[in-house]
């Protein structure tokens, strides 16, 4: 059995310091609620959407640290979270997955929202390569929001082995926004048959607000749990990969 706990947090745009020590503090309260793996929304470390101060240099430095501090305070569980990532190509949307003090691998967001509230591709550079790590004897993906509305990433990630999905979400409310997610996770599940496990921001930034409702689709497709609305709540789900039941615990 594989307990992952998802937090449905506020992080704030530009707050690092502050968010980096919600975040230790999830760590600790994840690990004491016997999580093997602690999942965060998308840029939790900054906030999102971060915008042009992805254009300051010490802005990304200070996320750099941010993410170093985060490693060290690491022990006893996995952890999974957003933040920006430089590369030689450019800037990242991206995930870490931490285990015991350092990076086991990284996974960058590859489709880049262009439309409506969403300007990603003035600040990221896309991705591409899926991302799995075996944890607790399970093989388990982990892809950024947006992906989740198209086939290919959770395709790649089902070929390479992948036995369940994790996704990192900032996606902002609006009418029957939580309806579509539903339909387009559902989507996911019937092209490659992972059971899913989606955790989304809680908040507000400017004129976005960020719902929440996390949520959990088992194996056969149907949602097993939801997150509270516009709630902050730290969430546990636990994965029987021999059956692909997924079941959220209070």
């Amino acid at each position: 059995m594989l307990r992952i706990a998802l937090a449905q947090h506020n992080f704030l745009v530009g707050e690092i310091r502050g968010n980096l020590e919600k975040a230790l503090r999830l760590v600790s309260a994840a690990r004491d609620a016997g999580a093997d793996i602690l999942l965060f929304p998308e840029m939790a470390l900054t906030g999102y959407p971060p915008e042009d101060l992805l254009l300051r240099p010490g802005f990304l430095d200070e996320a750099d640290r941010a993410l170093s501090e985060l490693m060290s305070g690491v022990s006893g569980l996995d952890v999974v979270i957003g933040h920006p990532l430089r590369s030689p190509r450019g800037c990242h949307n991206a995930v870490s997955w931490i285990r015991g003090g350092r990076v086991l691998g990284h996974y960058a967001k590859r489709y880049l929202p262009n439309y409506l509230v969403f300007d990603e591709q003035r600040y990221f550079v896309a991705g591409g390569e899926p991302l799995v790590v075996e944890a607790g004897g399970v093989r388990v993906a982990v892809i950024i929001c947006e992906d989740a509305w198209e086939r290919e990433p959770t395709r790649q990630a089902r070929e390479a082995g992948a036995e369940l999905l994790l996704i990192a979400n900032a996606s902002p409310y609006r009418d029957d926004k939580y309806g579509a997610r539903l339909g387009a996770l559902q989507q996911r599940h019937a092209e490659a048959g992972l059971p899913v496990v989606y955790c989304n921001l809680v908040g507000g930034q400017d004129e976005l607000v960020f719902d929440g409702r996390s949520m959990l689709i088992d194996a056969s497709g149907e949602v097993s749990a939801t997150g509270p609305l516009c709630e902050e709540a730290l969430l546990l789900a636990d994965f029987d990969a021999s059956d692909g039941t997924l079941v959220g615990r209070d």
